[in-house]
């Protein structure tokens, strides 16, 4: 039976992977990527042939596909460490599609058909297409302000977008941010390949670090369909 259980499941990676100097959001520097201990240095140290790495990295926490907690916004909510697993993983998923709208805002109406309620509810733009080009941050599609306290109206466990940001970022008071993460619902933004979904029926996971007194960091997004 575990068997079967294992072939009729499907793992679909929806994290853009981390690379040296990489743009994530325009303005941010990418990740710096070294030796701490190269293959060579162990080999010297532990003998021939036993080699091993270890890398250093260093980069803002908004790197790659990341999640952001409470405390992101807010001095006071929870951060990466105070974030309960039951808001980032293991969670049933829906897929919101407004890949062919040709709006950039997403709006109630967009929304008011699907059952989200305690869900992970992913908004696919397609926006994804633009990941490191200069298209990516510019005109991007976001979530309006009363889409955003639609979703918090409704209860829902967690909101991710494949867009370079889930507010308009022309808009310096970032009400999505504010509303969602007020409410203590963790906002994954970068995601990729939300196409791959069906609209429900899989589950999803993030889970970053448990970082104390940070309020982003990167994360391997997935969903588990079957």
């Amino acid at each position: 039976m575990g068997d079967m259980e294992r072939t009729s499941r499907r793992l679909v990676d929806l994290s853009h992977p981390i690379a040296e100097g990489m743009v994530t959001y325009p303005g941010l520097p990418g990740p710096e990527l070294s030796d701490h201990l190269t293959r060579a240095e162990a080999e010297a140290r532990y003998g021939a042939g036993v080699t091993f790495h270890i890398g250093r990295i260093s980069m803002v926490a908004n790197t790659g596909t990341y999640v952001d907690s409470p405390f992101h916004r807010y001095a006071e909510g929870a951060d990466l460490a105070g974030l309960q697993l039951d808001r980032l993983v293991d969670l049933d998923g829906v897929v919101i599609d407004r890949s062919g709208s040709g709006w950039r805002d997403v709006v109630v109406d967009d929304l008011a058909a699907a059952d989200v309620s305690g869900r992970a509810v992913l908004i696919r733009t397609g926006w994804d297409r633009h990941w490191g080009s200069d298209a990516y941050g510019t005109d991007a599609p976001f979530v309006s302000r009363a889409a955003a306290q639609w979703l918090v109206d409704q209860r829902v466990a967690l909101v991710g977008i494949d867009s370079v940001n889930i507010d308009d970022t022309a808009d310096l008071s970032r009400p999505a941010h504010s509303l969602l993460l007020g409410a203590n619902t963790p906002v994954v933004e970068h995601l990729r390949g939300l196409e791959q979904l069906p609209r429900d029926g899989f589950r999803f996971h993030a889970a970053p670090a448990p970082i104390q007194r940070f309020g982003t960091f990167p994360v391997r997004a997935y969903a588990v369909i079957g």
